[in-house]
C-alpha cells in the first residue's frame, strides 16, 4: 500500500507531465514556461482540448466560443445570485457551478470554462450590492473577467499578467482535483459533475489552491527590519513558511520563475512585490542553513499571491480565480477519462474487526 497513493500510476495521460526531480512541466509536449507569457490563454487550452472534440481548437475558435458561452452562463447565474447570500465567494461558485444543466447544448467543456469567470464576477459584485455586468464576448477571457469584476476595462499589462498567470496553472499532472475529476468521469456522471467533484476537492487548504496565506505572511512580518527574527522563529517552531516547498518539485517550481518574471513588471506602488523579494531571498537562505539536505524553493503559492494582490484581486476570490485557469485541465482530463471508458476502481485493505461466530456470542 502507499498511503496517499505516492508513486502509484492511476492513468496515462497526454495533457501535463511533473517531473519534480528537474523542476519541469509539460504541457502537452511543450514546456510550461515556453507557452505562458507567449501564448493566449484560448490558444492553449486549444492544446488541450484537440483531439477530443470536433468544434476546432484554434485560439480564434474557442475566444468567439468562450465568448458567446459567457452570455449563457450570465443568464444561468442571474436568477441565483441570490441565493448566494451569507455565502463565502468558494461556496457561492459552487453552488453557481452545481446549477450548470446536463441538457445545455453548448459543448459542456466550453460551457463550464466559460462559466468560471462570469460566476466570479457576478458573485463578488453580487456580495458588494453591484448588479453583474453583461459580458463582452469579443474580449478574451482574461480581459474579460477583469472588466466584469471591477465594472472598467483593465489595462493591456494587467490583462497580460492575468493571462500567464492563468496559463501557469492551467494543469499540473494528477493532482487532487484533477484526480477527483477523472473519477467521477469514469463513472460518466457527466462533465459538470465532475468539474463540481474537482472544485470541491480544490476548496481543501491542503491542495495549494489559496494562496491568501502567503500575503498574511507579509501581513505578519511587516518590515524589512523584521524579515529575519520573523522567519527564523517559524521555523524553530516548526511552522511551514507559506509559498515554500512542494510535494512534488524537489528543486524550484517553475511556474514561480513565469510569475516571479511577471511581478516584476508590475512592481511598484502600494503592492508587496519588492518587500516580498527580500523576504524570498531570506527565506531561501534560512530554510538551507536550518534544513540542509532538504530543498525547500519558493513555489507558485508564492508569487501567485503577489501577482493577484497587484492586480488588486480580493483575496477571498484567490481560488476562484485559481479555478478559471485550471478547469481547462479539469475540462480535457475528463474528455480523455471518458474517451478511456474504464471505471476507476481501486481497492482498499481491510484492517478492521473480523467477524465473531453467533455461537461463540451465544455461548
Amino acid at each position: 500500500m502507499s498511503e496517499g497513493l505516492d508513486g502509484v500510476v492511476a492513468a496515462e495521460t497526454m495533457l501535463s507531465h511533473v517531473d519534480g526531480e528537474a523542476g519541469r512541466l509539460i504541457y502537452c509536449g511543450h514546456a510550461m514556461e515556453d507557452l505562458a507569457g507567449s501564448m493566449r490563454y484560448e490558444a492553449v487550452a486549444g492544446l488541450f482540448w484537440e483531439g477530443f472534440t470536433a468544434a476546432p481548437v484554434d485560439e480564434a475558435s474557442i475566444r468567439t466560443a468562450l465568448g458567446q458561452a459567457r452570455q449563457r452562463a450570465a443568464e444561468i447565474a442571474a436568477p441565483l445570485l441570490a441565493r448566494t447570500d451569507g455565502l463565502t465567494p468558494v461556496e457561492a461558485l459552487r453552488l453557481l457551478l452545481a446549477a450548470l444543466p446536463d441538457h445545455e447544448t453548448i459543448p459542456h467543456h466550453i460551457l463550464a470554462t466559460a462559466a468560471m469567470p462570469v460566476f466570479t464576477a457576478a458573485i463578488s459584485r453580487h456580495a458588494d450590492g453591484l448588479a453583474p455586468l453583461d459580458p463582452d464576448p469579443t474580449r478574451g477571457q482574461a480581459e474579460d473577467f477583469l472588466r466584469l469584476l471591477r465594472g472598467t476595462p483593465a489595462s493591456a499589462q494587467e490583462v497580460a499578467a492575468l493571462d500567464t498567470y492563468l496559463v501557469t496553472v492551467l494543469d499540473h499532472g494528477l493532482n487532487a482535483s484533477t484526480f477527483a475529476a477523472r473519477v467521477v468521469a469514469s463513472t460518466r456522471a457527466g462533465l459538470f459533475s465532475s468539474v463540481v467533484a474537482a472544485f470541491c476537492a480544490l476548496k481543501g487548504p491542503l491542495h495549494g489552491g489559496a494562496p491568501g496565506p502567503v500575503l498574511d505572511m507579509l501581513d505578519a512580518i511587516g518590515s524589512a527590519e523584521n524579515i529575519d527574527p520573523w522567519l527564523a522563529a517559524a521555523i524553530e517552531d516548526g511552522g511551514r513558511l507559506m509559498g515554500f516547498g512542494h510535494r512534488i518539485y524537489r528543486v524550484r517550481d517553475p511556474r514561480a520563475d513565469v510569475l516571479k518574471a511577471v511581478a516584476r513588471h508590475l512592481r511598484g506602488g502600494t503592492n508587496w512585490i519588492g518587500f516580498a523579494e527580500l523576504v524570498e531571498r531570506r527565506a531561501v537562505a534560512l530554510l538551507a542553513e536550518r534544513k540542509p539536505g532538504r530543498r525547500l524553493d519558493t513555489n507558485v503559492e508564492f508569487y501567485t499571491a503577489l501577482v493577484l494582490d497587484a492586480l488588486a484581486l480580493p483575496r477571498a476570490l484567490f481560488t476562484p480565480i485559481f479555478a478559471i485557469g485550471r478547469v481547462v485541465g479539469w475540462a480535457a482530463h475528463i474528455l480523455e477519462q471518458e474517451a478511456s471508458g474504464r471505471l476507476i476502481r481501486p481497492q482498499s485493505r481491510y484492517i478492521g474487526k473480523l467477524p465473531t461466530p453467533l455461537r461463540a456470542l451465544a455461548g
